[in-house]
């Protein structure tokens, strides 16, 4: 089993950066691929990025190609989402996963077995 901990979300200014970490524990995680979703009230979970478990290859969702960046350092057992020059379509609650089939990363939501509970981040205009 894998405990996933997000941290690092909360209040920002349209333009501003934020990191968000995920940290794993009971399970060695460089055997897992990441990745992270979101979620803002009243719509879907949608996929944000991915990073395969060597951290080699990532991929990211359209809204936020170019702005975002997923990490990872196995060592520390943890996976990052660099968000930079936010927008406000940006607020949602940000939730990370982790597969251990997919291991080069996915794009869907049912390729993950593992999930964080989550953290907001909100982004004012």
């Amino acid at each position: 089993q894998v405990q996933l901990v997000e941290s690092g979300g909360g209040l920002v200014q349209a333009g501003a950066s934020l990191r968000l970490s995920c940290t794993a524990s009971g399970r060695i995680f460089s055997g897992l691929a990441g990745g992270w979703f979101r979620q803002a009230p009243g719509k879907e979970r949608e996929f944000v990025a991915t990073i395969s478990w060597s951290g080699a290859i990532t991929y990211y969702g359209d809204s936020v190609k170019g702005r975002f960046t997923i990490s990872r350092d196995n060592a520390k057992n943890t996976v990052y989402l660099q968000m930079n020059s936010l927008k406000p379509e940006d607020t949602a609650v940000y939730y990370c996963a982790a597969t251990s089939t997919a291991l080069s990363g996915s794009t869907y939501r049912n390729h993950y077995n593992f999930w964080g509970q989550g953290t907001q981040v909100t982004v004012s205009s």
